[in-house]
């Protein structure tokens, strides 16, 4: 049956929740149990060579069920909100036409609003203005970058944290591209999002528990072999620690250490804390998303829990 053939939308699951609260294993519980196809939302797994960090799918997983737009850029590319939302459209788009269901799983909140939000018609994405930016923040950091931003968009600035790189990157360079500062762009003309969704999000309904998830995943993926993944990194001529990927929770860290600036159980330590933030970030973000079912992760029932409620919720709409 193809959904893109009805009058009505088709629907599109959104299994969104912070980082380590386990949306990959759902996922593929899910898609075993529901005409789900996966569909990842997380600017950093489309990186090559980017997986032990990433907490990638493993390549078992993916033979379980294919993960579109993993693996689809070199670290040393940008990946942007606008051209994720071409790529998952179009990818949302074959699924539906084979009659299958998009989940879009992840944790990179901005993607599913720029997604089901659209954005304005922006400028396409300057090498020449970006490695200008990134030389200039080599030398004076990002946060004075932020503070350049502040001056000339301070709706944009207080929107972005002070060490957000890619963000306050491409702000500017839309600044400079257009001479219209990025917040008042944003305010034009969206298209309509084709598809009616349906807004999952996990968490451990205590804070420590999360916390505890992540500081063991964390060493788990140090035991892993995370440092022998980022060391190849490192190795290469054309990646700086200025590059989006690079600039990544976890790699971030990683790079210090073996850039020799800080010892071993501070690269941990550090690591573990910027996750920490991290998480804390992308829960501020789904408190204040529209129409969100939430459900605790830290049972057994979970899984049950949102299969059910996903089978009621497409059933009500005649799925």
């Amino acid at each position: 049956m193809s959904w893109m053939g009805q009058q009505t939308r088709p629907p599109a699951i959104f299994l969104m929740g912070p980082t380590a609260a386990g949306k990959t294993a759902l996922a593929l519980a899910l898609h075993e149990q529901l005409p789900v196809e996966i569909v990842s939302v997380d600017a950093s797994q489309v990186y090559r060579g980017m997986d032990i960090g990433t907490a990638k799918p493993s390549l078992q997983e993916q033979a379980r069920a294919v993960h579109r737009l993993i693996d689809i850029r070199d670290p040393t590319q940008a990946y942007s909100a606008a051209e994720f939302c071409t790529d998952a459209l179009r990818e949302m788009a074959d699924i539906s036409a084979a009659g299958r269901i998009p989940m879009l799983v992840g944790g990179t909140m901005f993607y599913f609003r720029a997604l089901e939000d659209g954005l304005s018609q922006l400028p396409s994405a300057d090498p020449e203005v970006r490695e200008r930016l990134a030389a200039q923040a080599a030398l004076v950091g990002w946060p004075a970058l932020h503070e350049q931003l502040r001056q000339h968009d301070p709706a944009s600035a207080g929107r972005i944290n002070p060490h957000d790189a890619q963000r306050i990157q491409r702000a500017l360079e839309v600044l400079e591209l257009t001479g219209r500062p990025l917040a008042e762009l944003l305010t034009g003309p969206r298209p309509t999002f084709p598809y009616r969704p349906v807004r999952l999000a996990i968490c451990p309904a205590e804070r420590s528990e999360l916390h505890r998830r992540i500081g063991e995943r964390f060493y788990n993926m140090l035991r892993r072999g995370f440092i022998a993944e980022v060391e190849a990194l490192h190795r290469r001529p054309d990646l700086s620690p200025v590059l989006p990927s690079m600039r990544t929770v976890g790699y971030r860290q990683a790079w210090e250490y073996l850039s020799g600036n800080v010892n071993y159980q501070d690269m941990a330590e550090r690591g573990i804390i910027a996750t920490r933030q991290l998480a804390k970030r992308q829960l501020t973000w789904l408190r204040s998303a529209r129409e969100v079912t939430w459900f605790d992760c830290s049972g057994s029932g979970c899984e049950r829990a949102v299969a059910g409620h996903l089978a009621r919720s497409l059933s009500r709409q005649g799925i």
